[in-house]
C-alpha cells in the first residue's frame, strides 16, 4: 500500500461514486475499481458498501477515510518542505558573530535576512574571533561575521565594511574633551583590551597603533569580553581602543573620542567554499548588495 492508493480511496470517499471518482484522477474506471479492491484485499477490511444504486463507508472506511487525509496532508507537507529547503526557502541557518558585531551589524543582517527569507530559522552564536574559524571548518556554522586575517583555503570572505578604532574614556578623563587624540597621548596610559588569543587582528592592530607612535603598550587587563571591557574602563581602570561601531551610541559612563589616523579594521562574512545548506545563498546576495557602513546604514 502506497499513498497513491490513499488518494485514490479518498477521492471515492468525496464523491461516493466509483465513476466521477476515476475521472477526478484521470482514469476509467475498470482499474480504479482493482485499485480499492486492492486497496481493501491489502488491509484485510471492506471499507465500502457497494450496491447497484449507491456506495456508502464502512465504519472502518469512515476511520481510514480520516487518517488518510491526515497522512496525505503530512506527506504533502513533506514534499512540499523538501523543495523549500532546496531551493533555500525553509530550514535553518547557523549564524555566527563575534561580539564586536553584535552592536550594529548583526542586527541588520538579521532583520534583512529574515526579511527576505522568513521560513528560515536563523540560528545565532555569539563567539569570539579565534573560535570562529574553526566552527565553520567543523561544520557547527553555515556563516560568521569576524575581522579579517588568515583565512583557511576552505573557507572564503566577503567584506561587510571598514572600522574604525577609536578611544573610550570616563567622562572625567584628561582626553575625554579633546577633539581627537593621538597615539602619543597614550604613552603613560593603562590599556585595557581583548587578548591576541581571542582576537588576533583586534589585538594587533591596537599594538600597531600604538607603537607606530612612539608608545610601548602598557595592557593591565585582557579580558575575553568586549562588554567587560567597557565596565572596566567606565570604573576607572584604565583606557581601551574599541571599534567605533561599538560606540555608535555612547556607553553609559564612557566617552568616545576619535582617533588621529585611526587604523582601520575590515569586517567580513567567512562561509565554507563547498556548502551543502542552500539558505547560506540568499545571505550571501545580501551581504553583496546591501550596504552596511556607518550607524545609519
Amino acid at each position: 500500500m502506497d499513498t497513491r492508493q490513499m488518494r485514490y480511496f479518498v477521492a471515492l470517499a468525496e464523491t461516493l461514486h466509483f465513476g466521477r471518482a476515476a475521472e477526478r484522477l484521470n482514469m476509467t474506471q475498470p482499474p480504479f475499481s482493482r485499485q480499492i479492491a486492492n486497496l481493501e484485499r491489502d488491509l484485510g477490511v471492506t471499507l465500502v458498501n457497494r450496491t447497484s444504486r449507491q456506495v456508502s463507508l464502512t465504519l472502518a472506511g469512515q476511520r481510514f477515510l480520516e487518517d488518510s487525509r491526515q497522512v496525505l496532508a503530512r506527506f504533502d507537507t513533506a514534499c512540499r518542505d523538501a523543495r523549500l529547503v532546496a531551493e533555500g526557502q525553509k530550514g535553518e541557518l547557523r549564524f555566527g558573530f563575534m561580539m564586536h558585531a553584535a552592536h550594529r551589524i548583526v542586527p541588520r543582517i538579521v532583520s534583512g535576512y529574515s526579511a527576505i527569507r522568513p521560513d528560515v530559522r536563523l540560528s545565532l552564536s555569539e563567539t569570539t574571533p579565534v573560535d570562529i574559524e574553526r566552527l565553520l571548518l567543523n561544520g557547527e556554522l553555515d556563516a560568521a561575521v569576524t575581522f579579517s586575517g588568515g583565512t583557511a583555503p576552505q573557507l572564503e570572505s566577503l567584506p561587510i565594511f571598514t572600522d574604525r578604532l577609536c578611544l573610550v574614556v570616563p567622562p572625567s578623563h584628561r582626553l575625554a574633551a579633546c577633539a581627537s587624540v593621538e597615539a602619543q597621548d597614550l604613552r603613560d596610559e593603562d590599556v585595557i583590551a581583548t587578548p591576541a588569543s581571542v582576537a588576533e587582528t583586534l589585538h594587533r592592530t591596537i599594538v600597531e597603533y600604538l607603537t607606530g607612535g612612539g608608545v610601548v603598550p602598557r595592557f593591565r587587563f585582557e579580558p575575553q569580553l568586549q562588554n567587560t571591557i567597557l565596565r572596566l574602563v567606565a570604573a576607572g581602570l584604565g583606557v581601551a581602543l574599541v571599534p567605533e561601531s561599538i560606540c555608535d551610541e555612547e556607553p553609559d559612563g564612557l566617552v568616545a573620542r576619535p582617533l588621529a589616523g585611526a587604523p582601520e579594521l575590515e569586517v567580513i562574512l567567512k562561509i565554507a567554499r563547498e556548502r551543502d545548506n542552500p539558505a547560506v545563498a540568499p545571505l550571501v546576495e545580501l551581504i553583496r548588495t546591501q550596504s552596511f557602513s556607518g550607524p545609519d546604514a
